[in-house]
């Protein structure tokens, strides 16, 4: 995540802010543009600084601090693009329900954002009902409000299901604790969930699929006994030096949507050092200096090159404070080649939806 300025005051902003904290103008985020701007209000309508010819207003959601994007003026539909990938919400009459969902939609726009960085496609399922994306996001017996049958988070042809209660803080420790899982986050299933998707999209029946095959295993292994194996007798032994995570070893999809979580994780968090101008150089006889600004995204062994060093600075961070380690994996050379199979992946799609140059 990219840091931004406001174009008023020169105040730097974060991605969800709705307000300059230095000049108090109010702040939305142009997704065709990808930048948050200050707005100038005018006759029920803002200017954003960025495109003062632009008339704006902000999406439905912002009534309930759920969203800080902007949508044109004339739009018919009141919600920007981020919130029309919606199909479910909450029970907005219950507090306790809207508060959770301002947890999911800060990790849902984030998650639209860095999609949207990458170039890849995001299309709402109410645009394209074979090939689009939709949120249900459910209550189930642990979450605020009508308690129903149990909700189990996952993704079934372009729909994905948040369960709502997820959102709770102890609620994920509990489960991150009961599963065996040493990562846990509202984001990491938004970016689990929506690799699913994308191996729909991008993989299923195309030149990858071979490719996916070799590295990942067949996918065409049921799906429901390879879990019920997972889950009854837990990831095989060495699992480490070939899978992401334990959970990936389960079936040839998981592995799949893990290692693409793993990388946008990886982008996000490469990006968001690159801004705040980081840099490290361990003061040990063979350190070397490494500067997160002066990353290539779309060179993979620069990624790599940069990311090592930066899992090491900021664990040994959290171990100072007595935490534990921000990001607990290690990957081997194997699942290395996993993970630039992934960007490989999405450097095609994106070339694919590149505009053709003029002739």
């Amino acid at each position: 995540m990219k840091l931004f300025e406001c174009q008023r005051c020169g105040q730097m902003l974060y991605f969800e802010n709705t307000e300059c904290e230095r000049c108090g103008s109010s702040l939305g985020f142009l997704s065709d543009e990808m930048q948050l701007s200050a707005l100038s209000p005018e006759q029920g309508c803002f200017h954003p600084m960025i495109d003062p010819g632009r008339e704006m207003r902000y999406c439905a959601n912002a009534a309930y601090d759920a969203c800080n994007w902007m949508v044109p003026a004339d739009a018919a539909n009141p919600y920007c693009m981020a919130c029309r990938l919606n199909r479910t919400v909450p029970d907005l009459g219950n507090a306790a329900s809207v508060l959770l969902w301002r947890q999911i939609e800060t990790a849902k726009h984030r998650l639209v954002y860095g999609l949207l960085r990458m170039g890849l496609p995001v299309i709402s399922r109410f645009d394209d009902r074979a090939r689009g994306i939709a949120f249900d996001f459910l209550s189930g017996p642990s979450a605020p409000g009508r308690a129903e049958s149990p909700v189990t988070t996952g993704h079934n042809s372009g729909l994905i299901t948040i369960d709502v209660a997820e959102a709770d803080d102890a609620v994920r420790a509990r489960n991150r604790r009961d599963m065996g899982e040493p990562y846990r986050t509202l984001l990491g299933h938004f970016r689990h969930e929506i690799g699913h998707y994308y191996w729909d999209r991008l993989v299923r029946d195309t030149v990858w699929h071979a490719s996916f095959r070799e590295m990942f295993g067949d996918e065409r292994a049921n799906y429901g006994e390879a879990l019920s194996a997972y889950y009854a007798n837990g990831a095989p032994a060495g699992w480490q030096d070939s899978h992401v995570s334990a959970y990936a070893t389960a079936h040839a999809w998981e592995d799949f949507a893990e290692t693409w979580a793993h990388y946008l994780h990886i982008a996000d968090t490469l990006e968001t050092a690159g801004a705040l101008g980081l840099r490290t150089r361990p003061q040990v006889s063979e350190g070397q200096e490494t500067d997160f600004r002066s990353g290539d995204p779309d060179d993979f062994d620069a990624l790599m090159a940069a990311w090592i060093p930066l899992t090491v600075a900021v664990n040994n961070l959290n171990q100072s404070m007595g935490q534990d380690d921000l990001y607990p994996f290690v990957l081997s050379p194997t699942v290395m080649g996993k993970i630039r199979f992934i960007h490989g992946l999405v450097q095609g799609a994106r070339r694919a939806a590149a505009p053709a140059a003029p002739q």
